[in-house]
């Protein structure tokens, strides 16, 4: 039903065993733009092992063309987030920047795993019994693995651009791109280089630039975003452990409980500690969090959402190589 109902809500040829549905004439008819994928967009599913079906696995036999399935120059190749919920929102914001630039809808593929999303949420929920260190030894052979095979594929699909709009799998970026033939963004990158070009000034004279990060612990723990942060010449503001064994876990907690209004309580206690501490912005590392606050929250106004940068980063290259192949 999950895997239907991303069908129906995007409306754009999804690959499922057996059948292939297009839905080119319900793309024009779509009422809300936010929605509507254009028909070069390819949807596809893995199995619930976190394989992909026989007649999946070579792009070829899809195409009536012998060729990938996508052959613009400025496919993207999507490996879905932590939940199909966090993978619409992501092609959403791809559909809204787009407009915004007054560009069509880049043409994408996406690869959407149930499997592999509930072995990253029970990482998660699980990283707050672990030390850094201890989590740095956990064997994510299979993880690493899993999100090879999805690269391979959108490689073979045609992408020539692969994006992950999920925190947690960057923990593993470079094991997963590694010896990759096409282009790859890293969600860290994106959101520090949108900061320097901001060219933001300290909330402190004679203070260093100071940038915020809020996420799950086990997003915390990897270390990447204040890696590519402190690499654009940023200072990092992370919770410390009281606010996290306080706040922010319990935050986690409840939320996993459906309490949404402890968690959304927790959660702002947490976001007002880390500004007193005079950061210019917060970087929110998780959805469910960024979910959690209404869209008229003031804190929220404070707060920096990563997949909106790895969004605008993904056009900005689908630009470039729409210009630089014609």
């Amino acid at each position: 039903m999950l895997d239907r109902s991303l069908q129906m809500s995007l409306n754009c040829p999804s690959y499922y065993p057996g059948c292939i549905i297009r839905q080119r004439n319900l793309c024009n008819k779509r009422l809300n733009p936010l929605l509507a994928m254009p028909p070069s967009s390819v949807i596809l599913h893995t199995d619930e092992s976190g394989n992909f079906p026989e007649s999946r696995k070579n792009p070829t036999s899809l195409s009536s063309s012998g060729g990938s399935l996508l052959t613009a120059p400025n496919t993207v190749g999507i490996i879905g987030g932590l939940s199909a919920d966090s993978t619409l929102n992501f092609l959403r914001k791809l559909v809204h920047f787009s407009k915004e630039n007054e560009e069509k809808c880049i043409p994408f593929v996406v690869c959407s795993d149930p499997a592999l999303n509930r072995e990253l949420s029970s990482l998660e929920k699980s990283s707050s019994l672990c030390s850094r260190n201890e989590l740095s030894q956990f064997n994510n052979t299979r993880i690493v693995e899993n999100l090879q095979s999805k690269r391979d594929f959108l490689e073979k699909s045609g992408a020539h651009c692969i994006v992950v709009p999920c925190h947690i799998s960057h923990s593993w970026h470079y094991e997963v791109f590694k010896g990759c033939s096409v282009h790859s963004l890293h969600i860290g990158e994106c959101v520090a280089r949108e900061l320097k070009e901001a060219k933001l000034k300290p909330l402190e004279a004679g203070s260093p630039l100071r940038i915020g990060v809020l996420g799950t612990d086990a997003t915390l723990k990897a270390g990447f975003y204040q890696e590519k942060l402190q690499d654009e010449g940023f200072e990092v503001v992370l919770p410390d452990k009281a606010t996290m064994e306080h706040t922010v876990i319990p935050a986690m907690d409840a939320l996993n409980r459906n309490d949404m209004e402890g968690a959304r309580n927790l959660l702002r206690i947490a976001l007002q500690v880390l500004l007193v501490r005079a950061v210019n912005t917060v970087i929110l590392a998780s959805d469910d969090m960024r979910n959690l606050l209404p869209q008229n929250d003031p804190l929220l106004k404070k707060c920096i959402d990563p997949m909106d940068a790895l969004a605008r980063s993904t056009i900005k290259w689908a630009q470039q190589a729409v210009q630089e192949g014609t």
